[in-house]
């Protein structure tokens, strides 16, 4: 499919003399007038004096006017779709003779768009089981349950114990208190030395014990250390239970019986399962379709779209409590980049083929689906939606959301028209290769 196996181009131009000359005028007469030298008023100096005096920078400025321009007008004449700035080398620039000048530069990649109707879509409409719903409800159950206070007994595995806690050796700064902390007695989830040194502890009563936690726990100031902990039970609890009938569907939310509420559930899961398998669906198919188009991809394109998904990296890393500049110090970005380049020209070859496929099919984004977005971003954000469409069209955040939308509806347009058939039993993972942004 592709019509070249590289985007790279270069190209020699020549600049007449006589065009040369003119920009070497103008750029005189606009330093003469701003120059200040001692013995003349200012703009009267002669232009030989300033074409001497000021060498360096007439030449400067005269290759940053005619370079561009010279360039752009080259690409324009041979049609060339140019990405990123040109790489100008060999300036050949004497006074009075033609400028000459390489420019290597990048074009946007050439191909033909292949079959994309009815491609192979590995898809099967998901089931719901009866397991499925009871599971559920029992979800659903648990989140209701109510702690009940036993009377004063030694606690035993099982239990729920409401204790006062605190740190009293191995830690630096504060101690950690909490007058009110929740144990569930024998819980894997708990740690062992709470386990082992509570059981048997009645309300009111209080041991002290250490706690040696790992290297890797999540709470920095307890990491690697062994704590020196005072726990007193006050109290002693069960976990009690809802019964399940119409009365607990009715608790929770707009159903009249028990029968409403699992429907609704079957329902929920369903669709929930249904939007997980169209999602694998579509990207198999974008996966198909960057195989069957195996066409060059601007370096400029990949460099953007590595910085993005390393941008994005770092932003995810800052939100939790990472210090992004500490570590852009510790990371080696050479590697890192190397290490994406695979998946972004994935990426970088899907986001220019659901594009091409767009136009193919006049699909867009309409005022009415742009709307609807900004409503909801507008609801979450409780911003109205006039003062956030502004904010939005000034920073190019619509026109993202367009975007988005654009791609969306070419996924669904791929997932609608292709050829669905039984995905393969313990395939592969599905492919992360998503749209570039």
């Amino acid at each position: 499919m592709a019509l070249s196996e590289t985007c790279k181009r270069e190209t020699e131009i020549t600049i007449p003399a006589e065009e040369v000359a003119k920009e070497t005028a103008t750029v005189i007469a606009e330093i003469q007038i701003k120059a200040r030298l001692p013995g003349f008023r200012p703009g009267k100096a002669p232009a030989s004096l300033i074409r001497t005096k000021f060498k360096d920078e007439i030449r400067q400025d005269v290759l940053e006017h005619v370079l561009p321009k010279a360039f752009r007008a080259q690409a324009e004449r041979e049609r060339w779709n140019v990405v990123g700035s040109p790489n100008v080398t060999d300036i050949h620039f004497l006074e009075g003779e033609p400028l000459r000048f390489k420019a290597e530069f990048e074009v946007a990649p050439e191909f033909e768009l292949g079959t994309y109707r009815g491609i192979d879509v590995p898809y099967a409409e998901p089931g719901v089981s009866e397991e499925d719903v009871v599971k559920r409800v029992e979800e659903l159950r648990n989140r209701k349950a109510e702690f009940v206070n036993e009377d004063p007994r030694p606690l035993q595995d099982g239990d729920y114990a409401l204790v006062s806690l605190e740190t009293i050796a191995g830690i630096e700064g504060e101690p950690i208190q909490n007058e009110s902390m929740s144990i569930h007695i024998g819980d894997p989830d708990t740690m062992p030395e709470f386990n082992q040194n509570l059981v048997g502890v009645s309300p009111e009563e209080s041991r002290e014990f250490d706690v040696a936690y790992p290297e890797e726990y999540g709470q920095e100031r307890l990491a690697g250390r062994t704590v020196t902990f005072r726990a007193t039970v006050k109290n002693v609890r069960r976990r009690e239970l809802p019964d399940i009938n119409d009365e607990f569907a009715r608790d929770l939310g707009d159903y009249q019986t028990l029968e409403e509420l699992r429907n609704a559930i079957r329902a929920s899961i369903r669709s929930e399962r249904e939007f997980t398998a169209q999602q694998e669906a579509k990207s198999k198919a974008v996966d198909k379709l960057v195989e069957a188009h195996p066409f060059a991809i601007p370096e400029a394109f990949l460099d953007r779209q590595i910085e993005f998904q390393l941008d994005r990296q770092l932003r995810e890393m800052a939100g939790q409590g990472v210090d992004p500049k500490e570590l852009a110090k510790r990371l080696d970005w050479d590697k890192l980049k190397e290490a994406r380049r695979d998946a972004a020209t994935k990426d970088v070859r899907a986001s220019l083929l659901l594009e091409r496929i767009a136009d193919t099919e006049s699909i867009h984004a309409t005022n009415d689906e742009i709307d609807r977005e900004l409503a909801n971003i507008a609801r979450r954000e409780r911003e109205p939606i006039a003062s956030l469409r502004a904010k939005y069209q000034k920073d190019g955040t619509l026109d993202r959301i367009a975007s988005r939308i654009r791609t969306d509806k070419v996924l669904n347009f791929l997932f609608e028209n292709g050829r669905k058939i039984a995905p393969v039993p313990d395939a592969a993972e599905p492919s992360a290769s998503q749209p570039a942004e």
